[in-house]
C-alpha cells in the first residue's frame, strides 16, 4: 500500500470528531474544538456543568417521554367500544381481534421504521427528529380519535407508528447531556 493510500485510510473523514476522550475533558475540549460541531459543543457543555446533573435537560427528556409512551396505552380503556361502533365486527367476540390489530398497527409501524429514525437522528440531529415526532404524534393522535371508519383508525395508527421514531434519539440524547456519572440516571428516566 502506497503512502497516499495509508494517509488517506488513518486521516478521519471531515464529519468525524475525534477529541471525545473521558481523560482530561477540558484540554480536549479545548484543543479539539471545531466550529459547529454539535459533539464538541457537548463536550464542552459536559465540561462546564462540572459533574453535576443537568435538571433541565433530564425533564425535557422525561417529559417527552411521558408525551411519546401516551400513543402505546392511552388508547386500550376505549378501543372497545370505537372498534365496536366502528360495526366492522360481526359478532361481539370478534371485537376483540379488530381491537388486538388496531393496537398492534402502531407497532407494526414503528418497528417498520425505527432504524431509519435513528440513522436520521444521526444525519439530522436529535432535536429536530425528536420536534417532529411530538408533532406527528399531535396530528396523527387527533386523526386517530377522530376517525369514523376502521381503516382510518388502523391508518392513523400505522402512521402514528411509522412517523413516532421517538425512543431512539431521546436514550441517545439523555446519554449525551449527561456526565458519565449520571448517563444511568438520564436512561432510567427515558425507560421509566
Amino acid at each position: 500500500m502506497g503512502s497516499m493510500e495509508e494517509a488517506l485510510l488513518l486521516k478521519p473523514p471531515p464529519s468525524v470528531v475525534v477529541c471525545h476522550h473521558a481523560a482530561a475533558a477540558e484540554a480536549a475540549a479545548e484543543a479539539c474544538h471545531h466550529d459547529g460541531c454539535p459533539g464538541c459543543a457537548m463536550d464542552r457543555r459536559k465540561v462546564s456543568l462540572g459533574g453535576s446533573i443537568p435538571y433541565k435537560e433530564l425533564f425535557y427528556v422525561g417529559a417527552t417521554s411521558l408525551a411519546a409512551s401516551l400513543p402505546i396505552t392511552c388508547l386500550f380503556p376505549f378501543m372497545y367500544f370505537m372498534v365496536r361502533d366502528f360495526h366492522i365486527a360481526k359478532t361481539e367476540e370478534d371485537i376483540g381481534s379488530y381491537a388486538g390489530f388496531l393496537a398492534a398497527s402502531y407497532m407494526i409501524g414503528r418497528a417498520i421504521t425505527s432504524i431509519f429514525w435513528g440513522i436520521a437522528s444521526d444525519r439530522l440531529g436529535r432535536k429536530p427528529v425528536i420536534v417532529f415526532a411530538m408533532l406527528s404524534v399531535v396530528i396523527l393522535q387527533t386523526l386517530f380519535g377522530l376517525s369514523t371508519k376502521y381503516w382510518m383508525a388502523i391508518a392513523a395508527r400505522l402512521l402514528l407508528g411509522s412517523l413516532n421514531g421517538i425512543l431512539g434519539p431521546v436514550k441517545a440524547y439523555a446519554i449525551e447531556v449527561c456526565p458519565t456519572e449520571h448517563q444511568a440516571l438520564g436512561i432510567s428516566i427515558v425507560i421509566s
